[in-house]
């Protein structure tokens, strides 16, 4: 037999045994012959325990004894738990027999509670970094809540790496998964032993900190995680830099309920992400009011499409050899039932943020497509892409499917990409590119002059135009300023290159004369024309029109 058995008799002596009972406590063959008592096993084995040659404590063997016989007397079979000294794990199953004796059962259960405990682990922690899981941590949360007594506080510090994204994007998934194990190991030398730390999913972490009675308390911690996060990290070979963003909240203070203190947590650690990441911030309950209208605001924009709230404006673009416009950029607005007009620069980076822009972005192209049939053949129309357009590895298909759907040709779209997105991300964006250019529409570096790359970004990808960013064309208007100098090299770098160029934010008549000696072939700006809904626009290009060929 694999499990251990023994036969006792009605005055506790063994009747017989077989060998692997012998072997599961280790007896010698003359314990092990029928007439043995058990007092006399027992005490080999205690010996054996303990490694002591200690006499039987006969008040705790007589008590055992006494319940051992008791449950057999009323006919019951029972099981217990023995842990042995060389780690295995028994569960012996004892059964009556008529005599007033007893069978015993030994069924090593090792591996099995192993595994049990494994599974149990399992449940409760993050595989990846060994803290604890998110379901432990509400489980932690809430009972740690609820044993507050008077007078005793604790705190939240609900934690996010910054830009975590990138490393994966940039190293690989492998890198990233060290880096979160390397984070969680720093994080524990942070607490002392009576906070809790898990890992909520992704790059997100969770402490609470027992016994915070004051701001102070949070705030060295706060400040320790941070510096502790932030140091450089090697990665398989790989020197990694990141930093974290920090809401933290104190129960009872900031809330009594878990949802509460959550929601207050997440709103603290917005507020550090919305003003640059890489800090920390204690809830305030006067900043709650503005979290939740953005926090509405993001929930608005994804049923904004739905029912029909963004509006395309467009502005038109004059060529200043032809003195005709040539070409309008859509520009997006959001028409709020509450809010009113909502301004682009207050809600795409909420579209950006969500992931909504990439439904909205592709609505744009097919309704910009839409309106430019009705335009002038010799009109073009020009939308902004987005990097989360261009991440959704469907751009290509996108864009000729809006052409296809509306008819218009291909060489009568223009697409922009502002040039921070060329440093971000150069292989797969400039591979989308291509694509797009081998449809046969316009591309336009947008921005250019605002990022410290410029000259790089003209060297990724041969673009057709070049948009000369509005701060380099309003800054001197008269032309004689190191700005106008800078627009007129750029137009001319861009002419040896094959580019055209683009001069935005051209608002008066002397900035409009500064970008046209200096070169450039194409220019917008409020002196222009406004952007306005596509119902205006043919009185805007009428006007345009009259104007620019009096002035010419």
């Amino acid at each position: 037999m694999v499990r251990g058995l023994s036969m006792f008799d009605s005055e506790q002596r063994l009747i017989v045994c077989n060998r692997s009972y012998r072997q599961i406590y280790e007896l010698p063959e003359e314990l092990t012959q029928p007439g043995t008592h058990l007092r006399d096993i027992v005490q080999y084995h205690l010996r054996q325990t303990t490694g002591r040659d200690c006499a039987l404590d006969e008040a705790r063997f007589s008590d055992w004894l006494s319940t051992h016989l008791g449950k057999l007397a009323q006919g019951q079979s029972f099981t217990q738990v023995q842990n042995l000294r060389s780690g295995r794990t028994l569960l012996v199953t004892y059964q009556p027999l008529a005599d007033g004796g007893w069978v015993d059962i030994q069924e090593d259960i090792t591996e099995k509670r192993r595994a049990e405990e494994k599974i149990e682990w399992l449940a409760h922690h993050d595989a990846l970094t060994g803290v604890a899981n998110r379901f432990y941590f509400r489980e932690t949360f809430e009972h740690a809540l609820k044993g507050l007594g008077k007078g005793c506080t604790l705190a939240l510090h609900w934690l996010d790496l910054d830009e975590f994204k990138e490393v994966n994007d940039t190293y690989g998934h492998p890198i990233g998964d060290a880096l979160l194990k390397a984070v969680a190991q720093r994080l524990r030398s942070c607490i002392r032993r009576t906070d809790f730390l898990a890992r909520l999913g992704g790059d997100e972490f969770a402490i609470i900190q027992s016994g915070a009675g004051r701001s102070e308390q949070c705030e060295r911690l706060a400040k320790r995680v941070l510096a502790a996060v932030g140091r450089p990290y090697n990665i398989l070979g790989n020197v990694i830099t990141v930093s974290a963003s920090l809401g933290v909240v104190r129960a009872p203070v900031h809330g009594r309920t878990p949802d509460e203190l959550l929601k207050n947590a997440d709103v603290a650690l917005y507020n550090v992400k919305s003003a640059g990441r890489r800090g920390f911030e204690l809830y305030n309950r006067d900043s709650n009011r503005q979290i939740m209208a953005q926090r509405r605001l993001e929930l608005d924009i994804h049923s904004a499409l739905s029912r029909d709230q963004f509006q395309l404006h467009y502005q038109p673009i004059l060529s200043l050899h032809s003195h005709n416009v040539v070409s309008c950029e859509a520009l997006l607005r959001w028409a709020h039932p509450h809010d009113g007009l909502i301004a682009p620069t207050d809600f795409l980076p909420v579209a950006e943020k969500t992931g909504a822009i990439v439904d909205i972005g592709r609505w744009v192209l097919h309704q910009a497509c839409r309106d430019a049939t009705h335009w002038a053949s010799e009109l073009s129309v020009t939308v902004n892409l987005s990097l989360l357009q261009f991440e959704s590895g469907d751009l290509a298909s996108v864009v000729e499917g809006a052409l296809s759907a509306a008819g218009l040709p291909a060489s009568r779209l223009e697409l922009e990409i502002s040039e921070g997105l060329i440093c971000r991300d150069k292989g797969r964006l400039c591979d989308t590119l291509h694509e797009l250019r081998e449809l046969g529409v316009g591309i336009t570096l947008d921005d250019f002059g605002q990022s410290t790359g410029s000259l790089s970004s003209l060297r990724s990808f041969p673009f057709d135009k070049v948009k000369i960013d509005r701060a380099l064309v309003r800054a001197h208007p008269a032309g004689n300023g190191d700005n106008a100098a800078m627009v007129r090299a750029v137009a001319s770098l861009a002419d040896d290159l094959g580019m055209g160029t683009v001069a935005e934010g051209v608002e008066t008549i002397d900035e409009l004369n500064t970008v046209t000696r200096a070169g450039c072939k194409r220019a917008q700006g409020f002196y222009i024309g406004r952007p306005v809904p596509a119902a205006e626009l043919g009185a805007v290009l009428m006007e345009c029109a009259q104007r620019h060929t009096c002035a010419a």
